[in-house]
C-alpha cells in the first residue's frame, strides 16, 4: 500500500473510532501488545479476512521492540549451537524483508569479524559463514546481500583503521541487515489498519470476559479518558513479550508458557569516535558485542544479564555501561570513555524460561500455546522472525474459529511504503527540485516512510516552516513531528523523541534542547493547551534526569530504584483481580 491508494492514518480521530469500533462489535480476534509481534498478528489475521482488534496498554513498540540491536540477522552464534533450523528461518525472513516486504525500512550493513587466534581460527569462522550464506538462499529469492570475504590484518585496517593493529591479526567480512525498530513496528501496525484493523494505544487490557472456561473478550480501560470498554472477541491472542505472565496470571491458573527477561545495555557514540566504513563483531565471554553503523553514531551492544526488575523501564547502570567500554576498547586504537557516549537504552528480551540460569543459553525459539479456550499465547522468538511468530499464533486462532480461514499471506504482504520505493528513490534528485529540500533530506524522508514520503511533503506545502530541522537535532525535520502525531499514533512528547525519532538517544543533551519546540509542534495535532505543553516537557525533563542518575549507579538495584522515581505522564492501571 502506498501513501497515494490512502495507507490508514493513527491519528487521535482514528484511535478513538477504533476503540468505539472495537467496543460496538464482536471481532473474530483482538491482540493484546503493540510490540513487533502482536502488529505482526494483527496484520497477518487482517489479511487472512478476519475482523480485528489490538489494544495497546503503552505507546506501540514501547517494550522490546524499540529497544533491540536493530538487526534483521540469522544470528551467527546460533550455528554454534547447531540450532541451524532458527538460522534458516530467520536468514529466509531477512532476504523477504530486504527485498519484498520492507526494502524501505531494512538495508543492508556489513560486519567485520576480527581474529585473534592464528591457525584454527580462520577456516572455523569461515566454514561458519559459507553455511551463514548458503541458508540464506530460500524461496527463488537471493540472499539479498553480499556473500562473506577474508581479509588480511591490513586490508582489514583500511576498512576500519579504529581498530589496534595488536588487537588482530586478520578478518572475515560478512553482511547482515539492519532496521529502525520502533518505526518498522508502526508500520507494521498503519499496514494492518489499512487492511481493516482497529489499533489503539494507551488502551490497558484490565481483565477478561468469560463465559465459564472460556475467554469470550477484554476489558479495556482508556487510560487517557479513564473510560471502560468490553471488547468481544471469538479469540484473544497475548503477545504481551515479557509481560506475557502477567496476562496469564490475570486470567487466571497456571500457564503454558513462562517467560524469563534479559536485559541487553546499548551505548550510542558520534560517528567521528570510531573510524570504520564498516560495522564489526566481537566475541565476549558470554555473548557477541556489535559496532553497528547507525547514521552519525554508533550503536553498541548488547549486554546479556538477568533481569526481574521493572519491565517498563529497565535501566542501566554504570557497570552496564563500563562493561560494553571495556570490552569495545579491547579492539580500539582509541579508547571511547563516558564522555562520548551520547545515548544509553536498555531493553529486555522475552526468553522462553528453560532450565539453564543463564539467559545468554535460554532459547530464542518461540512457542504458541492454548492455555483456555479463546485464548492463545505466543513467546520467546527473535525481532527477524515476527512474521513466522504472527503466522503460527492466526494458524492456532484458525484452528480455535469453527470456520475456514485462508493461510497466511504476509509474505507477499509489503508494508505501507514499500510499493513504489525504488522508483522514489531513482527520483530523489527531481523530488527535491519539487519540494525544495536538499536531496540529503529526500533520501533520509524516503528511508524512514518510503512512498508514504508524499503525507509528509504535503505538511510541509501547507506549512513551510515544517521544512526546517528542528533546533538541536538537525537529522529531522519539524514535519516529522507533527507527522508523528497526525498519522503514526504518537500521542505524548516522549512516543515522538523516543519512537517515531530517536532524537532521545541521538544527541548529548538526550532531547532536552528540543524538547519544548517538539511539544508545541504536536500541541495543534493533539489538541493541546499551554499546560499540557508545559506538562509534557515536565515530565519528559523528569524521565531524562532520572536515566541520567540510574546510569551513575553500581546495581541494578539502584538504577531501577531511581528510575522508577520518574512518573508515567499516563500511569498504568492495576488490573482487576481474576
Amino acid at each position: 500500500m502506498t501513501a497515494r491508494m490512502g495507507t490508514a492514518r493513527l491519528g487521535p480521530a482514528e484511535r478513538s473510532a477504533a476503540l468505539e469500533q472495537m467496543a460496538a462489535q464482536e471481532l473474530d480476534l483482538v491482540v493484546i501488545g503493540g510490540g513487533i509481534v502482536g502488529a505482526g498478528v494483527a496484520l497477518d489475521a487482517a489479511t487472512r479476512g478476519l475482523s480485528v482488534g489490538l489494544l495497546e496498554a503503552r505507546d506501540y513498540a514501547s517494550g522490546t521492540s524499540s529497544r533491540s540491536s536493530k538487526l534483521i540477522h540469522g544470528g551467527l552464534r546460533y550455528l554454534e549451537q547447531l540450532n541451524f533450523d532458527l538460522v534458516r528461518e530467520a536468514l529466509q525472513e531477512r532476504a523477504l524483508l530486504l527485498q519484498r516486504i520492507a526494502p524501505h525500512l531494512v538495508r543492508p550493513v556489513p560486519f567485520l569479524f576480527p581474529l585473534t587466534h592464528l591457525g584454527w581460527e580462520r577456516p572455523y569462522v569461515g566454514a561458519g559463514l559459507v553455511m551463514y550464506d548458503s541458508l540464506g538462499f530460500s524461496f527463488g529469492f537471493t540472499r539479498g546481500v553480499p556473500g562473506h570475504r577474508h581479509l588480511s590484518r591490513t586490508r582489514a585496517l583500511r576498512l576500519a583503521p579504529a581498530l589496534r593493529r595488536t588487537s588482530f591479526s586478520g578478518a572475515v567480512q560478512y553482511w547482515d541487515a539492519q532496521v529502525d525498530d520502533a518505526r518498522y513496528v508502526m508500520t507494521v501496525l498503519r499496514t494492518a489498519a489499512t487492511y481493516g484493523a482497529h489499533v489503539a494505544s494507551r488502551a490497558q487490557v484490565v481483565g477478561f470476559l468469560r463465559e465459564g472456561e472460556r475467554v469470550t473478550g477484554v476489558r479495556v480501560r482508556d487510560l487517557e479518558t479513564g473510560a471502560e470498554h468490553r471488547v468481544r472477541a471469538r479469540q484473544v491472542v497475548n503477545a504481551t513479550g515479557v509481560w506475557t505472565d502477567d496476562i496469564q496470571e490475570l486470567v487466571g491458573g497456571r500457564g503454558q508458557i513462562h517467560v524469563r527477561a534479559s536485559k541487553g545495555v546499548h551505548l550510542v557514540v558520534p560517528r567521528d569516535r570510531i573510524h570504520s566504513l564498516t560495522g564489526i563483531i566481537l566475541r565476549t565471554e558470554k555473548s557477541v558485542l556489535f559496532v553497528i553503523p547507525w547514521g552519525r553514531h554508533w550503536i553498541i551492544g548488547t549486554t546479556d544479564t538477568r533481569w526481574n526488575l521493572d519491565r517498563a523501564h529497565p535501566a542501566a547502570s554504570r557497570s552496564d555501561i563500563d562493561y560494553v567500554l571495556e570490552h569495545v576498547n579491547r579492539v580500539l586504537s582509541v579508547p571511547l570513555t563516558r564522555d562520548d557516549v551520547e545515548g544509553v537504552y536498555a531493553g529486555l528480551r522475552p526468553l522462553l524460561a528453560g532450565e539453564s540460569e543463564e539467559t545468554s543459553k535460554l532459547s530464542r525459539e518461540h512457542v504458541v500455546a492454548h492455555p483456555v479456550p479463546g485464548l492463545v499465547m505466543v513467546a520467546g522468538g527473535k525481532y527477524t522472525t515476527y512474521r513466522v511468530m504472527a503466522r503460527d499464533a492466526v494458524d492456532a486462532v484458525a484452528h480455535g474459529l469453527d470456520q475456514r480461514v485462508p493461510p497466511s499471506c504476509t509474505d507477499r504482504i509489503p508494508l505501507a511504503g514499500a510499493e513504489g520505493y525504488q522508483a522514489l528513490w531513482n527520483s530523489r534528485q527531481r523530488l527535491a527540485q519539487s519540494s525544495g529540500l536538499h536531496v540529503a533530506r529526500i533520501e533520509h524522508l524516503l528511508q524512514r516512510y518510503g512512498s508514504m514520503i508524499d503525507e509528509v511533503l504535503v505538511l510541509i506545502e501547507q506549512d513551510p516552516s515544517l521544512a526546517r530541522p528542528l533546533s538541536g537535532a538537525d537529522d529531522y525535520l519539524r514535519a516529522e513531528i507533527v507527522y508523528a502525531a497526525t498519522h503514526e499514533g504518537a500521542r505524548h512528547l516522549n512516543d515522538a523523541l523516543a519512537r517515531r525519532t530517536h532524537i532521545s538517544i541521538e544527541t548529548f543533551h538526550r532531547g532536552l534542547a528540543v524538547a519544548e519546540e517538539a511539544a508545541e509542534l504536536m500541541a495543534g495535532p493533539l489538541g493541546w493547551d499551554g499546560e499540557q505543553v508545559k506538562r509534557e516537557v515536565e515530565y519528559y525533563t523528569k524521565r531524562i534526569e532520572a536515566e541520567r542518575l540510574s546510569q551513575e549507579q553500581d546495581t541494578d538495584h539502584e538504577a531501577d530504584a531511581i528510575r522508577l522515581g520518574a512518573p508515567e505522564i499516563v500511569p498504568i492501571a492495576t488490573p482487576d483481580p481474576v
